[in-house]
């Protein structure tokens, strides 16, 4: 049974106060085709039987498949030092870093976690403690409004779906208000519109681009930067994290807060997570952040220590006043990206964005010569998105070759007649020759053109 401290008596007595008959009218804003109605659970069995029933169910995953799915969530190599590190006891049951008389290792690591992210980014401030890219986002909308005390932000239609949807609904219970910039034929934001929209409407807090976009390109966000400043707003990058190791950092071009997803530093692509919101600013945002800032100093014997320098965020000490009431403790997920980057330094980040990129136009060539041309023209790290008529059809076929062809452009875009047959496919280092050419071999076949595949893509 599961456990609750609450007798009946202690739930008749609030939900007498509250003037209710019932816990039903809390969920009454809540579609009732949402709402969970229990589990659907089989009976007791014998653990014997019980285990065969669960590898059963596992071995339902598909674990043979050559994956070019991206779209947010990335595989890489991740050291076996990262796992090793993390399954320690010290680490893997610690939480609250409240108490820094007796939580300075998970104080250390968030410390260290903040440094690094700081370097990788350019700014001067990391936070810890967010779910993930798309609430890192959103947190990033927000602070542009509390900073600039302006209702209104604008983000390029070309930042990632779900970050987009995310900020939206932190927005419109506010009476925020979040307009997107339309893109070129290119893919890339159309700046034109940016400085006409910062010109026209309610004066504009912040300005949200990502780079690479979602479709992997690379976006002028210098330019970008300038044309929020001169209004006099706020400019959010929406970055990945290992493609700074070769692309300028956000603080480079002026942003003024950074937000991503720490997936990529060391975390295994999982279903939905835990994964790490990253967010990044600047000293003069520095209140305006939410979060755990951990910051080092000496104790009274001189000896180093680490301490919880400010949590603006944490509504058990500010409540109505924090930054945010949406609160986590991602400090395992930030060890993991801590030790990542530890493990494999500045010179293998690079190596790893530069391994991604150069797969990225080995697999181009061979989807090119397969049937699948690029949609846009712009620049790409180890993204892209290929036109595939049927694509819709065609990636689910695929899966029955073995191949995940990426992600059907359609589920993000059902009313682009651009995107409606396109595929957004990724390569990263993990990424063998021999499976883009199963890839290129597979798609051409479904497209009717495996003769015009040469032999060295279709080995």
């Amino acid at each position: 049974m599961p456990y609750g401290p609450h007798t009946g008596d202690d739930r008749a007595r609030m939900l007498a106060a509250l003037g209710l008959d019932s816990v039903e009218p809390l969920f009454a804003d809540i579609p009732a085709s949402v709402r969970a109605h229990g589990l659907d659970l089989p009976g007791p069995e014998p653990e014997l039987e019980l285990a065969a029933r669960l590898e059963r169910l596992a071995a339902r995953n598909r674990v043979d498949l050559a994956s070019f799915l991206g779209a947010g969530v990335y595989r890489h190599y991740i050291p076996a030092a990262v796992d090793q590190i993390l399954s320690r006891g010290e680490f893997y049951t610690a939480y609250t870093p409240y108490q820094p008389e007796i939580s300075q290792g998970t104080l250390q690591t968030i410390y260290e976690y903040q440094s690094l992210l700081a370097e990788l980014t350019g700014l001067d401030v990391v936070s810890a403690s967010h779910y993930d890219g798309a609430a890192a986002t959103a947190e990033a909308a927000l602070m542009t409004v509390r900073a600039t005390r302006r209702g209104r932000v604008l983000v390029s239609h070309a930042v990632h779906r779900h970050y987009l949807d995310t900020t939206r609904t932190y927005f419109t219970p506010a009476g925020l208000v979040l307009d997107e910039l339309p893109t070129l034929a290119d893919g890339t934001t159309d700046l034109a519109e940016l400085e006409r929209s910062l010109a026209a409407g309610a004066p504009v807090a912040g300005v949200v681009l990502g780079q690479p976009n979602v479709f992997g390109l690379l976006e002028p966000m210098a330019e970008a930067a300038r044309l929020a400043h001169a209004a006099g707003a706020l400019f959010v990058a929406v970055v990945e994290p290992v493609s700074l190791a070769v692309l300028a950092p956000p603080g480079a071009y002026g942003a003024d807060i950074a937000a991503g997803e720490g997936q990529p530093l060391g975390i295994a692509p999982m279903y939905g997570g835990p994964y790490l919101g990253v967010l990044a600013t600047t000293d003069a945002l520095i209140r305006q952040i939410p979060g755990r800032l951990v910051g080092r100093t000496t104790d009274l014997d001189g000896r180093r220590a680490f301490v919880m320098t400010m949590r603006a965020r944490e509504q058990d000490i500010r409540r109505e006043k924090a930054a945010s009431n949406i609160c986590t403790n991602q400090a395992l997920c930030a060890l993991a990206a801590t030790v990542y980057l530890a493990t494999i330094g500045p010179h293998g980040l690079r190596d790893v964005a530069a391994g991604g990129a150069a797969k990225a136009r080995e697999l181009e060539r061979a989807l090119r010569v397969a049937g699948a041309p690029r949609v846009h023209r712009a620049a790409y790290l180890n993204e892209f998105a290929v036109h595939v008529p049927g694509a819709q059809r065609v990636h689910a076929a695929l899966l029955d070759r073995g191949v995940l062809a990426g992600l059907p452009l359609a589920r993000w875009y059902p009313d682009d007649l651009l995107l409606r047959d396109a595929l957004l496919v990724c390569a990263t280092e993990v990424t063998t020759s021999d499976d883009i050419a199963r890839f290129a071999a597979a798609l051409a076949a479904e497209l009717g053109a495996a003769g015009r595949v040469p032999a060295e893509v279709a080995r």
